[in-house]
């Protein structure tokens, strides 16, 4: 169901992307610093969108990978915690006086 929702979505993102570069066919100049580029303002916000993709992926890597790191040594300290403890349900138990 989840995925028909999200395809349904996909299309309604689809349809008005291109019903809007339809009718914005002129194309737009942008100036540089070293020049100037002339394109349709459907494809400026489809190239400013991949930008943006690409900036955020870049950001979160950075996060997703030190909470990987963070996880695999939690996993390591459990499993220490773990062997610990099944070592000291085999000693056998004192009784003190």
């Amino acid at each position: 169901m989840k995925r028909l929702i999200g395809l349904i979505f996909a299309l309604i993102v689809v349809a008005a992307g291109l019903s809007f570069a339809m009718l914005n066919p002129t194309p737009v100049a942008l100036d540089f610093y070293l020049g100037q580029l002339k394109l349709p303002v459907a494809l400026w916000l489809v190239i400013a969108f991949t930008i943006g993709v690409i900036i955020g992926l870049a950001a979160a890597t950075g996060i997703l990978m030190r909470q990987r790191w963070q996880l695999t040594r939690l996993r390591r300290e459990v499993a220490a915690s773990r062997e610990e403890l099944s070592e000291l349900r085999k000693l056998p138990i004192r009784n003190t006086p």
